[in-house]
């Protein structure tokens, strides 16, 4: 392994931050490094809201589901999937432009996902630690208002960003046979089986142990349930209309 394949395989959600700020100078370079990322026909649709501002820092605590390094990490971005920009730039020729389709919202949520990537592989490379946010699509239109995002702009995820205070240990991936497949997709049985026994000793073996689980069940919660059922009319009130 060189370096680089080392530092990705060593990802860990921080949590727990020092009570130490990042560099103005270094966080604009994350950023300069995500804008580096994939996007698709260069539309880079995407866009960042850096929540400086603690009382909105407070509120995305109770919005996210009482998540309260949202509050306590050196620096918190709202990654936004951003059409609006690029559709007023197309329709600024004097051509007339569609939006609302369905391939718009693929588009903007794979590009902002690549760029949020982009920096946190950038700051993890800088002894920053992150951890990603999906809690923001809670309350996906109480977060647009509290950031006056516009039409054709929302929020798909935030980052929490600082230097770790604690050390937790890597979370184990599925096996490679199970996610790297060969001219079909095949039976996921055997690996299914195997990962759950992997994850109930990570889950025992892990500080603290008390946590009697493994893969398969940990995912009912996110199957047994309508999860945010509120998306689809928020995404299309805010003209990603899916047509």
């Amino acid at each position: 392994m060189n370096d680089t394949i080392r530092l990705l395989k060593s990802h860990r959600s921080i949590r727990k931050f020092e009570e130490r700020d990042i560099p103005k100078e270094l966080l604009i370079e994350l950023v300069r490094s995500g804008q580096s990322a994939a996007t698709s026909s260069h539309i880079q649709a995407y866009s960042i809201i850096h929540v400086t501002d603690k009382q909105l820092r407070d509120q995305l605590v109770e919005l996210t589901g009482g998540q309260k390094y949202v509050a306590s990490s050196s620096d918190f971005l709202v990654f936004c999937a951003d059409m609006k920009r690029s559709l007023e730039a197309a329709r600024s020729t004097g051509e007339s432009v569609v939006s609302g389709m369905t391939e718009q919202l693929l588009v903007a949520t794979v590009d902002v996902s690549l760029m949020a990537q982009n920096i946190a592989i950038a700051a993890e490379s800088e002894g920053v630690g992150i951890c990603y946010i999906g809690g923001i699509r809670n309350n996906p239109q109480a977060v647009s208002e509290l950031l006056s995002l516009p039409q054709h702009v929302y929020p798909v995820f935030g980052m929490c960003l600082g230097y770790p205070a604690h050390d937790p240990d890597v979370k184990p991936r599925l096996p490679v046979e199970a996610v790297l497949k060969e001219n079909s997709y095949g039976d996921d049985t055997v690996h299914v089986n195997a990962f759950n026994l992997t994850m109930h000793n990570y889950y025992q073996a892990r500080r603290g142990g008390n946590k009697i689980s493994n893969w398969s069940q940990s995912l009912v919660p996110l199957f047994n349930q309508k999860l945010r059922s509120h998306m689809q009319e928020f995404l299309v009130d805010k003209g990603f209309e899916m047509k």
